[in-house]
């Protein structure tokens, strides 16, 4: 095959002008977080719709028998060159932690079932626990864009400190019965709004997470809002509702009435009520097979 030198080198020239000249127009967006698209979600999808039912408990056992998808999107995350990371917007990199977060905690708990209970730590949570593994928060490691990172270390320093979305506390969640429940899906940048927003409803229509006492004057509330309850300040916080009550707790009630039916909404607005903080439920997120309600009835 021959080619005509000249022809070609004057083409290439002309389309380089044209190409360079779509871009500074903006007919053509050109940016480094467009690949995204390198980190996909599909594995980890694969996992949850597997392993995960409606009420978002994990069959935790099945999952350790094929954990492969697991795994294969976690190494994505080991992989991800921190350049490409630093190119997205805000949505994308949330959505990136929420997911990262989530699926290291499933791995953290596959890599230690079944759980096994410390005597003393029995005597405070739940055997079948995540608080039975040691240094499951601030030791273990997972190698998130090529370096070493604690499930605290993307809690609280980097998606507390760095965005302003109290959201996340509806998303994150620790694999405990009185975390939020598993989404099914990935979060992903075009729905993140949408499945916060879900995921906000969804959680405070639980009882064991909100309620509303009327007899007694009393709202009771997920202990997460007593513990990060300072997060909502910033976009949820208010003088002119919820009189009475702290800076924190004034925002938090800001936030979850923005959730609730018009007269639960009502109730609040009025006042006239005291708070109270649920206790929190560390039992373990799991899926209730044949297999585990026999090791739970034997106190296994």
């Amino acid at each position: 095959m021959t080619f005509n030198t000249g022809k070609n080198l004057l083409f290439a020239s002309l389309f380089g002008i044209v190409f360079w000249a779509m871009i500074l127009a903006g007919g053509t967006e050109l940016t480094v977080g467009a690949a995204i698209a390198d980190i996909s979600v599909d594995d980890y999808a694969a996992a949850l719709k597997s392993y995960l039912d409606d009420k978002g408990m994990v069959d935790y056992k099945g999952l350790k028998s094929n954990r492969k998808p697991l795994d294969d999107f976690i190494s994505s995350l080991s992989s991800l060159d921190p350049k490409i990371y630093e190119g997205w917007n805000d949505k994308e990199k949330i959505a990136f932690w929420i997911n990262a977060y989530n699926a290291l905690t499933l791995k953290a708990i596959i890599d230690h079932y079944p759980i096994e209970a410390s005597l003393l730590k029995s005597l405070v949570y739940p055997k079948n626990s995540i608080r039975q593994i040691p240094g499951v928060w601030d030791k273990l490691t997972f190698a998130v864009m090529g370096r070493d990172m604690t499930l605290d270390g993307i809690e609280h320093e980097t998606l507390r400190a760095k965005f302003n979305e109290p959201r996340i506390h509806m998303a994150l969640v620790c694999a405990a019965m009185g975390c939020p429940p598993l989404r099914n899906e990935p979060y992903i940048t075009a729905k993140l709004d949408a499945q916060l927003d879900d995921q906000a409803a969804k959680f405070l229509r639980d009882p064991e997470k909100f309620r509303i006492d009327r007899s007694n004057d009393k709202v009771y509330l997920s202990s997460i809002f007593d513990w990060f309850g300072q997060d909502f300040v910033k976009t949820y916080g208010t003088d002119k509702e919820f009189k009475g009550f702290s800076e924190k707790e004034r925002a938090v009630l800001s936030f979850v009435s923005s959730y609730l039916e018009s007269a639960d909404k009502a109730y609040l607005l009025k006042g006239g009520f005291s708070i109270e903080y649920l206790k929190y439920d560390w039992s373990l997120n799991e899926k209730k097979t044949q297999s585990t309600r026999i090791s739970l009835s034997l106190g296994l």
